[in-house]
């Protein structure tokens, strides 16, 4: 294993580094080995601990959701991205298929780095390495001390603190990727569901459109029965709340959240529509049917 890594790196060392070589020609041995090489240093990819690992499974989900068509996320992909070095970001993005000018996959286009453990220093070389071969953007995220995500860049040398309250744009992303949600589970969620609904998810389209459907249909059946203007008003916008407030049952239900009896009532007892639409959008996030009531 070691054998075969040492000629990889002999062989690229003779041929000189006037270009670099191909992505996936690896001086290590891909899912057999844990080594990775950092300009030339040999450097073990250990297992992660809570605060890597937790958010790690965070960023992968953020970026599966939000990566924009024609491009793929990985998670842990190894890339030859120098002479002497072979290594993985945590998470990235590339194009889609292969790359016609080598005839292999695509470089990544942005990539991200969970920093927790790992030194700053080691943190830097790994982004001037990726920088130097051509990945566009790199982000760092540090998940210990003081929370922050920052963005390398290679003018000053140096990683860039991004606000809170910002957002990452790209063309590798169909909607801006939330700053706070990189930093927050807690916001994770309600990031995942905003982006499918701005991307058209059919799910979620199909969860309005029944209530909608549903609610109109009870509301008309009830306002007929009534036989004036304003009992059929009434009508309409109970049978509307009362047909938003069953789509918000079947939610909980599907994600696997327990309601009460008294829930339950609350829930179809309410009578105002406004409130059952906040209800429904916070059925999609909500972590327990407490958090729905609530709204």
């Amino acid at each position: 294993m070691r054998g075969k890594a040492s000629k990889a790196s002999e062989a690229v060392s003779a041929a000189g580094t006037a270009s670099f070589p191909s992505v996936d020609d690896h001086l290590v041995e891909p899912e057999v080995t844990r080594d990775e090489i950092i300009n030339g240093r040999r450097v073990v990819a250990f297992p992660a601990e809570a605060p890597h690992g937790d958010k790690q499974v965070d960023l992968d989900t953020l970026l599966r959701i939000h990566v924009a068509a024609g491009f793929i996320a990985s998670a842990d992909l190894i890339t030859r991205f120098a002479a002497q070095s072979d290594f993985a970001s945590d998470t990235c993005v590339r194009r889609a298929g292969m790359d016609p000018a080598t005839g292999r996959r695509y470089l990544e286009e942005i990539a991200f780095e969970v920093v927790s453990t790992q030194s700053e220093r080691k943190a830097v070389e790994k982004a001037e390495v990726m920088h130097q071969r051509g990945v566009r953007r790199i982000f760092g995220i540090w998940v210990k001390g003081r929370r922050r995500v920052c963005e390398w860049s290679a003018e000053s040398g140096s990683w860039r603190l991004l606000e809170e309250g910002s957002q990452i744009e790209d063309p590798c992303l169909a909607t801006p990727l939330p700053v706070k949600a990189l930093l927050d589970a807690a916001l994770l969620r309600r990031a995942v569901v905003q982006a499918l609904e701005s991307q058209g998810e059919p799910a979620i389209q199909e969860l309005k459109a029944a209530a909608k459907a549903e609610g109109e249909a009870r509301g008309e059946a009830r306002g007929e029965a009534r036989g004036e203007a304003r009992g059929e008003a009434r009508g309409e916008a109970r049978g509307e709340a009362r047909g938003i407030a069953g789509a918000i049952l079947d939610v909980l239900e599907s994600r696997g959240i327990a309601v009460s009896s008294a829930q339950r009532a609350e829930i179809l007892g309410c009578a105002d529509v406004e409130r059952s639409r906040r209800r429904l959008r916070r059925a999609a996030v909500a972590t327990s049917a407490a958090e729905v009531t609530a709204a």
